[in-house]
């Protein structure tokens, strides 16, 4: 599979892409909202995070913001087969299962670096307006991962770029980080307590924690882990929101709709 994608045309490399994001936005999205708004509750298993409705016209507002970031994301194909095709990075293609599961694992916490590195830059005041349209998901759907600025898309979207230069990486190895990403992502937007039951700071969280980070708009700008938020002293309290939500549940008893 390396030497076919090596030997793909460019405008080849960009339509793969795009049908590669797009398809798995919409297929890890439509789960993601069938399980969370269906099938577990159903179940009696977890329960939401937000009751605040969402706002009119949000899916409709994630779904166009998305769609031009898997444009980017698709189209953006072009730099990791630029580099293969300069010389400047190389695929391994006898890579075993074992070399392919440590590659991963290490992509895996690279991921959550370079998220927690850039998620704070936007935050800072001189990107902040890139990442307010994201933010206007106060309460996030899995529709929600994809819808950034475009300038918040370039930014995310490059993460494979360095290690593809430091490390002679597997095809597959390479192609599991948008796939663990986007699911990772699903959890944390998908506004449902997988495991009401553990901890804030267990790795199964994480929807916990970034529901957290879009009540609050500040901390916890780690992805799945909590490793980067701890080291900088950026993590929420779990009772981060819990003042705001109140409000709302009274305000919804007071008006009968409860």
């Amino acid at each position: 599979m390396a030497r076919v994608f090596e030997a793909l045309s460019a405008w080849q490399v960009m339509l793969a892409g795009l049908l590669f994001f797009g398809g798995i936005y919409l297929v890890f999205g439509a789960a993601t909202w069938l399980l969370t708004r269906h099938v577990l509750p159903a179940l009696g298993i977890g329960r939401p995070l937000d009751p605040r409705p969402l706002p009119a016209g949000q899916l409709r507002r994630e779904f166009a913001q998305s769609g031009l970031s898997i444009l980017l994301f698709g189209t953006g194909m072009i730099f990791p087969w630029g580099l293969l095709q300069l010389g400047w990075a190389h695929l391994d293609p006898d890579a075993g299962w074992r070399k392919i599961l440590v590659e991963i694992l290490v992509l895996v916490a690279w991921n959550d670096v370079h998220f927690w590195v850039n998620h704070r830059l936007l935050h800072a005041k001189p990107l902040r307006r890139f990442h307010l349209p994201h933010h206007r998901s106060v309460v996030t759907t899995s529709f929600s991962t994809y819808s950034f600025h475009p300038i918040e898309a370039l930014m995310l979207g490059n993460v494979i770029l360095l290690p593809m230069v430091l490390h002679d990486f597997s095809f597959w190895s390479l192609v599991s980080v948008p796939l663990f990403s986007l699911f990772f992502n699903c959890i944390g937007h998908a506004n449902y307590d997988f495991f009401p039951n553990v901890s804030y700071a267990h790795w199964f969280a994480a929807s916990r924690r970034h529901h957290l980070h879009h009540a609050c708009y500040n901390g916890n700008y780690g992805f799945q882990f909590t490793f980067m938020d701890r080291l900088f002293g950026t993590r929420l309290k779990a009772d981060a929101a819990t003042s705001q939500l109140n409000a709302f549940r009274q305000s919804a008893r007071h008006d009968g709709r409860t």
